[in-house]
């Protein structure tokens, strides 16, 4: 009876182990979606501006959509209208002839990152010792678009940045995130095709990362979560 015990106990055991398992794994988030909207700055980088990290606030703002498959990973898309601005009076180049010229443009952009969670984030299964706090790394490729005077401007760039996620409540997220955006071009500073221009100002052959401009984001967001999983094993 003592064997038949101790066996009992061990297939219990076993039982709840297995379970706890299928848990993690098939309620690896509460919801998968999320939708909300950002606000918050855009910096430009290229030949008026080469070292300025945060140089040259202008606003911007968007929408932004998540879709979460487990408390690590998260693919995201949004569609941001900004605005860049620059002046070689603020920058200590020297260019032929002298050349001075400032400029402003707004841009659109359209993408999408994947991110990875440092922490797994959510604000249930405590068991699985998940966080409501997690910093991010992103990556990703988009299309920057961007109407001028006489010339507008189109590159596909290569977004790398990092954030934090915060669960204030359930079903809501507050988000903080800098990203840089490398373009593949190098008239994102030349808005007019007239007066004297920063694409390529010295005659250097320009190469693939070489001569190109950039520019930075500074963004805040708030997210809804919704499309509960099918499969959970909690009621929390």
């Amino acid at each position: 009876m003592k064997y038949a015990s101790k066996k009992y106990s061990l297939y219990r055991a076993f039982a709840i182990m297995l379970f706890c398992f299928t848990c993690a794994t098939a309620a690896a988030q509460e919801y998968k979606y999320e939708i909300g909207g950002m606000v918050g700055t855009s910096m430009y980088l290229g030949d008026a501006n080469q070292s300025g990290l945060l140089r040259g606030f202008n606003p911007a703002g968007g929408v932004v959509f998540r879709r979460n498959f487990n408390f690590r990973w998260a693919l995201k898309t949004d569609l941001m209208m900004g605005r860049i601005t620059g002046d070689t009076k603020n920058t200590d180049n020297v260019f032929p002839y002298d050349g001075e010229t400032s400029f402003s443009r707004n841009f659109f952009r359209w993408g999408g990152q994947i991110e990875f969670n440092f922490l797994p984030y959510s604000d249930k299964f405590a068991y699985l010792n998940t966080s409501k706090i997690a910093p991010y790394l992103l990556t990703g490729l988009g299309i920057t678009i961007a109407p001028g005077k006489n010339q507008t401007f189109g590159s596909v760039y290569l977004s790398l940045g990092l954030g934090v996620k915060y669960k204030i409540r359930n079903r809501i997220n507050l988000g903080v995130e800098y990203a840089v955006q490398k373009l593949f071009s190098d008239s994102f500073d030349v808005p007019n095709k007239e007066g004297f221009k920063l694409d390529n100002p010295y005659g250097v052959q320009s190469g693939l990362f070489k001569n190109k401009d950039w520019y930075n984001t500074l963004m805040f967001s708030v997210t809804w979560d919704f499309g509960p999983n099918n499969r959970k094993c909690t009621n929390e």
